[in-house]
């Protein structure tokens, strides 16, 4: 079982930058896939950013692409979520994902996530 906790999220001015934190507890993650995911009040949950368990594959959603990064530690067990040049449209509560697959996918945005965390508020201010 993992256990996902995400940090970092807080309040930014537009422009601004921020660093997701996304914490796995219990059992390893490099054999996971991550993912980020976004949902806005009154809005439903969209997909932000994959990667893949090895790091060597990345997918963005349009929105973001340019402007934040996936990445992933292994020793840390953790993930990221380098957002810069946030936008107000980019406030949400962000959660983290894992799924627990070694293979590599063409859409990471439509997989079945096993594990979630508990999400962190992101609030940009214009």
């Amino acid at each position: 079982q993992v256990q996902l906790v995400e940090s970092g999220g807080g309040l930014v001015q537009a422009g601004g930058s921020l660093r997701l934190f996304c914490a796995a507890s219990g059992r390893t993650i490099s054999d996971c896939a991550i993912a980020w995911f976004r949902q806005a009040p009154g809005k439903e949950r969209e997909f932000v950013a994959a990667i893949s368990w090895s790091g060597a594959t990345t997918q963005y959603t349009d929105s973001v692409k340019g402007r934040f990064t996936i990445s992933r530690d292994g020793a840390k067990n953790t993930a990221y979520l380098q957002m810069n040049s946030v936008k107000p449209e980019d406030t949400a509560v962000y959660y983290c994902a894992a799924r627990r697959s070694t293979n590599y996918y063409s859409d990471y945005s439509r997989l079945m996530y096993d594990y979630w965390g508990q999400g962190t508020q992101v609030t940009v201010s214009s």
